[in-house]
Parts: structure tokens; sequence; C-alpha cells
């Protein structure tokens, strides 16, 4: 039985399978009889909350009227997301936070600087400062927000914010995309691997723009995993699904003593390659090209991860992975995974919300809890299956488990 021992064990427990239901006894009366007063109490708590006069009357009432005008900006926020995603992305490509990382500007000057006149600018400007991405330094000067700072100092956050032109696009229409009546999204071609009837066929300019930003990306995905697991005792890592290397390039210098594989298909592998040379890695990892899904993995690593590519995958491709990386790791090695996941305590709309919609785009995929993950794991034959804490679970959480031999080892 899966070891989930750390974060959510039992908030995730409950929601798997049910088990088979028992012969109706004087518990299970009580319990049928909690479930039809539950579900009386929030039928009329509906029919409350949709009433016309209800809404009035608490916007009026003086111990109500905090709660109403808080459900009614959380409301508008539903409503006027997608203006706020705007603001963001044309801050981006702007550069204005670059801009104003270098000195506070007045709106003129910024004006200037982008070829946007001035009232326009302003627009956008207080819209940026209401959003808390930019801030009011003086009556005529302009200066980061505290949002705006911080997603300078996430490279990876704000090539994300570029690329998700493409999803805003496939979202236009959010029920075609749900009734399956888009012949092709934006997303599915930019992921070429995710729709391509032969991967291991694309070239590099199919895979060029999507392993950028991936390696943009990882940098803070490679520092968390590797803070929540220890690679010491472990001498050879292959990093399956590993792109341009970045992760196998953090995990080598971490660990001196480590030789790494980078598994994935031969033209990302290539760029791979360079990558390695440039980090001065090349001669204790290597990079080799292939389909993970379809290929024999390679042997001889006492480490597997799998970072950011289990949720790209539907259920049975992932089986069958998880199944070829248990008969390529050697007997007491461990598998790590490593992704955002859903149900996560103070990220639920992360994992239900944005990548639900963002893997139906894709194509390919949909998000899991812990224990969904570790079930999957646990199948393919992995003893040990548990999460571990990892600084910002919103990010990414790791999930490992190990084939016999020694327990798994996590700092």
């Amino acid at each position: 039985m899966s070891a989930l021992n750390r974060r959510g064990s039992f908030r995730e427990s409950w929601r798997g399978p049910l088990p088979e239901r028992p012969q109706p006894g004087a518990a299970a009366i009580m319990s049928d009889e909690r479930v039809r007063w539950r579900d009386r109490w929030k039928a009329w708590r509906d029919s409350l909350l949709s009433s016309d006069e209800f809404q009035a009357w608490a916007a009026r009432f003086p111990l109500t009227r905090p709660i109403a005008q808080r459900r009614a900006s959380q409301l508008f926020d539903l409503c006027a997301g997608f203006v706020y995603s705007q603001t963001l992305l044309a801050c981006v490509q702007l550069r204005l936070f670059e801009r104003l990382k270098a000195r506070v500007q007045s709106i003129d000057e910024l004006s200037q600087s982008v070829g946007i006149p001035s009232v326009a600018m302003a627009r956008l400007v207080n819209a940026a400062i209401a959003l808390r991405l930019l801030e009011q330094r003086a009556p005529d000067r302009i200066g980061l927000g505290p949002h705006g700072a911080a997603l300078l100092g996430n490279r990876g956050v704000l090539a994300m914010v570029e690329h998700h032109r493409m999803l805003y696009a496939d979202l236009a229409d959010p029920v075609a995309l749900l009734s399956g009546d888009r012949a092709s999204t934006q997303l599915s071609q930019f992921w070429a691997y995710a729709k391509a009837p032969k991967p291991t066929a694309l070239g590099d300019a199919d895979v060029a723009e999507y392993s950028q930003l991936m390696t943009q990306s990882q940098t803070l995905v490679a520092e968390d995993v590797l803070h929540a697991y220890s690679m010491k005792p472990h001498r050879c890592l292959m990093d399956i699904g590993g792109g341009e290397g970045s992760f196998a390039i953090a995990a080598a210098k971490r660990n001196p003593h480590l030789r790494g594989v980078v598994f994935d298909l031969p033209a990302v592998a290539q760029r791979a390659r360079k990558k390695l040379n440039l980090a001065g890695v090349d001669d204790r990892v290597s990079a080799i090209g292939g389909d993970f899904l379809l290929d024999e993995l390679p042997r001889g690593a006492d480490l597997i991860s799998l970072v950011r590519v289990v949720h790209d995958h539907d259920d049975a491709p992932v089986r069958r992975l998880l199944t070829a990386v248990h008969a390529a790791l050697e007997d007491g090695g461990s598998l790590i995974v490593a992704e955002p996941l859903a149900g996560t305590t103070g990220a639920a709309r992360v994992g239900a919300a944005y990548f639900g919609w963002y893997l139906l785009a894709m194509g390919s995929g949909h998000p899991r809890t812990a224990t969904t993950l570790s079930r999957l794991i646990q199948d393919a034959g992995f003893d040990d299956v548990r999460e571990l804490i990892t600084r910002r679970p919103l990010q990414v959480r790791v999930v490992v488990g190990r084939k016999g031999g020694q327990s798994v080892n996590a700092s």
C-alpha cells in the first residue's frame, strides 16, 4: 500500500476509489441520512445565494455586508481574470519590468521608449498598478511593484507568460475545445511530440521552441527537486524526457561524483549535447535519442527521474512508461517523479483549472493528485512509494519509489 506519509496524505487518500458498499445496517442508514441532510442544506444555501432579494439584503445588513462585498469582488475577478492576464502580457511584451528595474520613469518616458501613445501607456500603467505589477513612486514617476519585481526573479515565468498567447487563443471558444470541435490547437502544434505520428522523426525546427521554453522554466524546479531528494548515495542518474539537460546539469553540478544520461527525442538529445558541453559536464553526462514510449530504455542507472513528464500523457502511455522505467532501473534503484499536482493545498486552482485546460488544449495528459500518481507508480512494481516535501509545492511536488533493495534516500 502506498506510504504517502508526508504532505496531504489524509486529505488525498479519501479521493481514491470507494470500497465495496457494505450491506445496509444502522451505521449505513445513519450515513445515508447525513448525506440527505447535507444535500438539503446545500440546496437551501444555493437557493438563498441565488436570490436577488437575499443578495440585496446581505449588501445592506452591517454584519453580512463585508462578506457580500468580498464575494462580489471574487466573482468580478473571475469575470475579469482574462483582462488581468492581458495586462501582464502587455507589460512583459513591452519589457516594462526590465525598463523600470534600471530606473523609475515617467509615463511619457515609457511611452517614447516603447512607441505607445502616452494616453494608452497611462491606461496600461494604471491597470498594472492596480494589479501590483507596477507602483506609483511619485506624482510623475513609475517603478516596479512587488509582483513585477518578483517576476524579474523568475525568467521562466516571464517566458511562460509570453507563451500563454497560444493558450489564450485556444480558449477563445472553450465549449468548442471541450466538445472536440477544434481540428487543431496552437498548443498541440507547439508541443509537436504530443500529436506527432512519429515523434522520433521530428527535426530541430520542430523541437527548438518548446525545448528552449522548458529550459527557461526548469531552474527553480530543479532547485526544489534537488533540495527534496539527495542524490549522494546514487552513482548514475537517467533523466527521461530531460529536454536540453537542465535538470541533469543541475544534478551533476551539485553531485560531482554522479554520472548521468539524458534520454529524449533524437532532435532534443542533439540540443542537449551542446548544452552539456557548454556546462562542462559532458565528460560525465551524455544524451541519448529515442522515444521513451516505444523504445527500450537504456540500462545501468540506479536513479531515474521524470521531471514534468507524466502529467503530459494519458494513463495508458504513463503505465507503459512506468513499467519500462521499472525494467530499466537497477535493483535497489529509485524513481523520482516531479511535477505540479492536483489537490495541492492552497493551489487547487493551479491543478484543476489551469493545468486541466492547458493539457486539454495541448491534446495530451491531465492533472493527477499525489494519491493517483502514487498508485500508478505502485502498479508498475515500485515499493515504498511516498511523497517528499518541496519548498514550493505550487510549482512542483515530488513522489518517489524504489525497485526493491534499499530504501529511497531523501534529504
